[in-house]
């Protein structure tokens, strides 16, 4: 709104200078730019996260397989687990020796973390593993995917409309001091004596 108003305060005056002009317009045309380019970017980013990652949730949805497994019996406590006391319910996650059966038919042993309390020899937990039965981490789900894109495209926008705002104060800036060396050579031209009674004549 400021570049549009100074566009129309320096459209008649007499006191307009260049530079007065070229940043109103300058302000007007990254105004715009702002409006027009930024939402662009930020949508074709979006577009292009959202599809990348749509793909990826459904190659790891194909790839990975929620199976059961079986606790064999609780292991001690590592350094790096979740304090009991401290921890919220998602941290509380006990280390179990289990085995599962994977997708393959293939019979697997190993360590995992549990989400379970306090397990005992014989309770049933999910796990998520590849085709083979190895373990893997949860698969993206799409709901997640989408948040990540949208994030992605604002992010974009934002990005953008920064960098169009850092180059219109750069220009301005620059202006500003071309229009400051341009007065300290009509000082220096004046000379010492600009101002005192009698000079000039």
């Amino acid at each position: 709104m400021r570049a549009i108003s100074g566009l129309w305060r320096w459209r008649r005056n007499p006191l307009r200078r260049g530079t007065d002009l070229a940043e109103a317009w300058l302000a007007l045309a990254a105004l715009v730019l702002i409006l027009v380019v930024a939402p662009v970017i930020g949508s074709v980013v979006g577009g292009v996260a959202q599809d990348a990652l749509q793909r990826s949730v459904r190659e790891q949805q194909d790839s990975r397989r929620q199976v059961t497994a079986t606790v064999i019996r609780k292991l001690d406590r590592s350094p790096l687990d979740a304090d009991p006391e401290s921890a919220t319910g998602r941290d509380l996650r006990s280390r179990v020796l289990a085995d599962w059966t994977g997708p393959d038919g293939t019979s697997q042993q190993g360590t995992v973390l549990a989400e379970l309390r306090s397990p005992h020899r014989g309770d049933h937990f999910a796990l998520w593993t590849d085709l083979h039965g190895r373990i893997a981490a949860r698969p993206l789900d799409s709901a997640t995917a989408t948040t990540h894109a949208v994030l992605a495209g604002i992010g974009a926008a934002l990005l953008t409309a920064g960098l169009l705002e850092g180059g219109r104060r750069l220009a301005v800036w620059r202006m500003v001091r071309r229009r400051y060396a341009r007065w300290d050579q009509a000082w220096d031209s004046a000379g010492p004596d600009w101002g005192r009674t009698g000079t000039g004549s």
